[in-house]
């Protein structure tokens, strides 16, 4: 269980362009898979480990998010509407399972996910803080990338895993240092930031203080420059949703019955 409460923030506001094939109109983190919004997997993920406060990085088409996360309970669960009293729902069934609270913050329309980090995280005001993409899942376990994350002292830990070349190349140091980042080189042989990571408070001091920015730029760079970024290596399965064919593989591990995601 997580050794008190590390709030995770998801990115969910981007226009998750190369899913347009899929439905133009569907933010990427509600794209499903088994019938459930990959967000849904994502924070059952963290929700395993004993990680159940969420905060959503809204932006394009983040009023789909605000209403799923509003009408929760009756999509998860059968409910019975008295129509004499309208504003009753009753749920039916065990409610168990479900102890997570989700907070919705509206971080700009077309803001870069730097710019989104930087403004939920300076109003969570905690010591500690984890953010992840709303478009990759894994069967991570995030009890290890936290304790790799204290045991190394750095401010900042990133969950480095080996897909392919088109990502942002981690170059790994001695000691789980992380020594240089290179967003998205022509090439690669090496490891990428697969997203759940993990952050202290003082992290925010290498953020730029105004203006829009990646995450995967100005921020992570100065961190591994100072010498301030962990690498969690995770060798199992990691899969990011850029494209309707990922979507379409992702649904047949999930109808195989055993999605190697669930660690729940």
């Amino acid at each position: 269980m997580a050794e008190g409460p590390i709030p995770t923030i998801i990115l969910c506001g981007g226009r998750g362009t190369r899913m347009s094939g899929y439905d133009p109109n569907v933010p990427k983190p509600m794209v499903p898979i088994g019938g459930r919004p990959i967000l849904w997997h994502i924070m059952s993920i963290y929700s395993a480990y004993g990680y159940s406060d969420f905060s959503l990085a809204l932006g394009w088409l983040g009023d789909i998010i605000r209403r799923y996360v509003v009408n929760f309970m009756a999509l998860n669960h059968d409910f019975t509407v008295d129509l004499s009293r309208p504003d009753s729902v009753e749920i039916l069934g065990p409610r168990g399972g479900y102890d997570w609270r989700i907070t919705c913050r509206e971080t700009g329309w077309d803001s870069l996910t730097g710019t989104r980090v930087a403004q939920v995280a300076r109003q969570l005001e905690a010591k500690r803080f984890m953010v992840t993409y709303g478009d990759s899942i894994g069967n991570i376990d995030v009890n290890a990338l936290v304790e790799h994350h204290v045991r190394h002292g750095r401010l900042a830990t990133v969950t480095a895993v080996r897909p392919p070349s088109r990502f942002g190349e981690l170059i790994l140091g001695d000691a789980a240092a992380v020594s240089a980042f290179e967003e998205k080189p022509l090439t690669s042989s090496g490891a990428i930031n697969g997203g759940f990571m993990v952050f202290e408070a003082e992290a925010l001091d290498l953020f730029p203080s105004e203006g829009e920015f990646m995450l995967e730029r100005e921020p992570l760079s100065a961190l591994a420059e100072a010498g301030q970024l962990s690498a969690y290596v995770h060798d199992g399965f990691w899969q990011p949703m850029d494209t309707p064919r990922e979507r379409e593989l992702l649904e047949e591990l999930w109808v195989s019955g055993d999605p190697p995601w669930r660690v729940w």
